[in-house]
């Protein structure tokens, strides 16, 4: 299960640093309780920890400061800074690159400002963290660096230490500034990253293909980065979803990140957590179905159908369109389990998440040698109970969603009657797409299955 969820609420006080816990099992939590009790793993469940006092919170986080950083260019500076970029030696940015401009501006990152310099790196590749301005320890579990060759750090370091970045298309869209270069030790940023160093895992053979010489800088990016595919509009950075949840009148905001489409197993962990938010005292919950935006392996499904899947999965009242938002993060995927995992719950903490929930191997994917999991399916979740810089983030207890054949619907694991349930992974899910075939009734609403079927067999 690549999924993740994610809940807002007013900030909690500090707690102590849960590398001084001991974590002794897996726990799991009655649907209709938010206490915990010890059971052992029969079944794929989610790990509870809190963080946090249990007690009732309204309102929503008002983000810090360093949560809604950007690094746009102010308007009245924009024309020159423009001019002085065209007289700048040149970057061009992949499409990778690019993504990480837009995740960078809009201060999912926070506090980066720009792409890493040496001593960012070094702590990010060896520690999942960085050392803040003000000493505090923060998240930033995979390193965002950009990669250039010889011949362009000697053509920058000629003309002043900054460059230009240019996108895919040939338009120059930011100023990096006060560079620094360092060397681009690919193979130990693949495997302390990944876990390996095939260069047929699909992230990895893009390091390997950059170049030999990283660099770091301030950057200034001039305009919002729009991609002109019909799908801007679900584009929300942390400062618009701090809005649409003022303006909704959210008292809760939980996350459901994935990059796959919603079946309705998802949609009943997403019922189940806005139920026990209710439970717990809150008013209006408020979910965030947030598709990965950014680069993804060739036989995941790409993001406009995705997007177009979970539009009929709202349409259709699965989920209910006056308590979801729609939205896109424009991350690209590292297929890094537990280390990616980190990050993806840090990014939304700089959109004022206080809650996460996590699954079955989060941000996993088969070995590219022998074709097993790459990960524990746990460990990302248990990453999270330990990761330095993660400390205000409450994980939320939940069961895992299967086929339940006795009633024909997703429901929840029951280990008691195993027998009565079918798994149905993402890779089963596709295959049924792609062979035209049914799923089993109640797996996905028609609608949203459709979109399915129909991208499988235009291809």
């Amino acid at each position: 299960m690549d999924s993740a969820a994610f809940v807002s609420g007013p900030a909690a006080p500090p707690c102590a640093p849960r590398l001084a816990q001991r974590i002794s099992s897996f726990k799991a939590a009655a649907p209709s309780s938010n206490k915990t009790q010890s059971s052992r793993v029969i079944a794929p469940q989610y790990l509870l920890r809190s963080t946090a006092s249990t007690g009732v919170r309204m309102g929503v986080a008002s983000p810090s400061k360093v949560s809604l950083m950007e690094l746009f260019v102010e308007p009245s500076k924009l024309a020159a800074a423009k001019t002085e970029a065209e007289s700048l030696p040149k970057v061009a940015l992949s499409e990778i690159d690019l993504q990480w401009v837009h995740v960078l501006s809009e201060g999912w990152a926070a506090p980066l400002k720009g792409f890493m310099r040496e001593d960012e790196y070094v702590q990010s590749l060896h520690f999942n963290c960085i050392r803040g301005e003000n000493g505090e320890l923060v998240n930033q579990s995979v390193p965002i660096v950009l990669a250039v060759d010889e011949a362009k750090k000697a053509e920058i370091e000629s003309s002043g230490n900054a460059c230009a970045l240019v996108d895919p298309s040939g338009s120059t869209i930011a100023i990096l500034r006060n560079c620094e270069f360092y060397t681009h030790y690919k193979e130990e940023r693949v495997a302390r990253t990944f876990g390996l160093t095939d260069k047929r895992h699909p992230y990895a053979e893009k390091i390997y293909e950059a170049g030999n010489v990283l660099l770091g800088g301030d950057l200034e990016v001039f305009e919002r980065i729009r991609y002109n595919d019909g799908l801007d509009e679900y584009r929300l950075t942390p400062k618009e979803l701090m809005a649409e949840y003022e303006k909704r009148g959210a008292d809760a905001v939980f996350f459901f990140q994935l990059r796959n489409p919603v079946h309705n197993g998802h949609a009943l962990l997403m019922q189940d957590t806005r139920r026990q938010l209710l439970e717990r005292g809150f008013k209006n919950p408020l979910l965030v179905v947030h598709q990965i935006g950014g680069a993804v392996k060739g036989d995941d499904v790409p993001l406009k159908e995705r997007i177009m899947q979970n539009k009929a999965v709202m349409e259709e009242g699965i989920l209910d369109p006056e308590s979801t938002i729609l939205g896109i993060f424009p991350s690209p995927m590292l297929y890094a389990g537990p280390t990616e995992v980190q990050w993806h719950a840090k990014a939304r903490m700089n959109a004022g998440c206080q809650f996460y929930i996590v699954g079955r191997d989060p941000a996993g994917m088969k070995h590219p040698e022998h074709g097993e999991d790459m990960y524990d399916p746990w460990h990302g979740k248990k990453a999270l109970t330990y990761a330095p810089g993660l400390e205000k983030l409450e994980i939320l207890p939940f069961r895992v969603a299967a086929y339940d054949k006795s009633v024909g619907k997703m429901a929840f694991f029951d280990p008691s009657r195993a027998g009565d349930f079918l798994f149905i992974s993402g890779s089963k899910m596709r295959a049924y797409a792609r062979d035209g075939e049914m799923p089993p009734a109640g797996f996905m609403g028609e609608k949203a299955w459709k979109i399915l079927v129909d991208y499988y067999a235009s291809l």
